[in-house]
């Protein structure tokens, strides 16, 4: 049996990480059979989460485990969509990974205020000596690494110009769509659920739940991903 390392419900989703809830959301369309641990990122993998280990064999991040989903256990995501909506699919995922990941990580972990609601919970592991400066070095590692990658270097009116234009492409191409790509879910919803579920947390103050929840299509099709694959989550 696969063992799923996650992080478990915070913040009113049913992980943390929105890569969590992505691969969750594919264990379950796999069909395969799976238990769920809690993970330490202190013994994660390449020191990040989700993992899963399939009979001793460890498999880190979302894609691969995808892969491994696909060529292991021959778990199907395309949906029976043609090669043309699944890159669109694809196109949409990394829009959401490469892009709207990184806003969101900037607005729990660097406005102090949604920092001291959720990330900060995570360091009660620490001993309570050295947590202050624990906390510290993973801010300033945070910070850096948002620098690095842009979003750091934004204005906050250019961060909600980016997210806007991020979450109406997201709703525009999902139309009246039941899922992403029509009628049936496929492997990108995974990922499209996971990381708008966590944009659209009212549990941190944000402006970018407000965009998601302003797009009906948006909305209704969290609820419905959210009743098809975490029905006993009640949030």
């Amino acid at each position: 049996m696969i063992t799923f390392y996650g992080t478990g419900p915070a913040f009113g989703l049913p992980h943390a990480s929105p890569f969590a809830i992505k691969t969750e959301v594919l264990l379950k369309m796999s069909g395969v059979e799976y238990r769920s641990a809690r993970a330490d990122i202190r013994k994660a993998p390449r020191g990040k989460l989700p993992w899963i280990d399939d009979g001793g064999k460890i498999v880190t991040d979302s894609r691969m485990i995808r892969h491994h989903l696909e060529t292991v256990h021959g778990a199907d995501f395309s949906g029976g969509y043609d090669r043309e909506p699944q890159g669109i699919g694809l196109a949409v995922e990394r829009l959401c990974e490469d892009h709207l990941y990184w806003i969101n990580v900037d607005n729990r972990w660097l406005r102090p205020e949604n920092f001291a609601r959720g990330p900060v919970h995570f360091f009660k592991q620490v001993p309570a000596l050295i947590r202050p400066m624990v906390k510290a070095r993973i801010l300033s590692r945070l910070r850096a690494a948002l620098y690095g990658q842009g979003t750091g270097r934004l204005e906050p009116e250019e961060k909600r110009h980016l997210v806007g234009l991020g979450v109406n492409a997201v709703a525009d191409i999902m139309g009246d769509n039941a899922y992403l790509l029509g009628p049936r879910p496929a492997g990108a919803d995974a990922t499209v659920y996971g990381f708008l579920a966590s944009l659209e947390s009212p549990f941190f103050d944000t402006p970018y739940g407000e965009m998601v929840r302003a797009r009906p299509n948006l909305t209704a099709y969290l609820a419905r991903m959210r009743s098809e694959y975490f029905p006993d989550h009640s949030v």
